[in-house]
């Protein structure tokens, strides 16, 4: 999988676990709790950074590993605490294999663009 492909899969996948967090998992509880929408406005900067991962741009692509890898921690960190196998832990579960993913096709294209150099 190409790293903006990952970058974009990502992205939706954040939006959507963040928005059913925060509608869904919060509404029934009757918490709307606002770090419930926190992996959706990580998807939303990575749609908006989207661009710049497809053209190649280096600096933009290194901002989106470094947040894609915080996230992924966040998200790992969230998953342990929650000691019940619910709603809220299958969300956090999504999160982090979406994360996942994404960071091993960025660390991929980083190699594949490292050998291209060397070439």
């Amino acid at each position: 999988m190409k790293a903006a492909s990952a970058n974009l899969l990502n992205a939706i996948v954040l939006i959507g676990a963040g928005l059913y967090g925060y509608f869904g998992i919060a509404a029934a509880d009757g918490s709307h709790s606002l770090t419930a929408l926190i992996p959706a406005a990580f998807g939303l900067l990575f749609l908006i950074m989207h661009k710049g991962v497809a053209s190649a741009n280096k600096v933009i692509a290194h901002i989106v590993v470094v947040l894609t890898l915080v996230l992924l921690v966040m998200c790992t960190m969230r998953f342990i605490k929650v000691e019940d196998w619910n709603a809220k832990k299958y969300v956090f579960l999504a999160c982090m294999i979406s994360n996942a993913i994404a960071l091993i096709a960025f660390i991929g294209s980083f190699i594949a663009a490292r050998k291209n150099r060397q070439a």
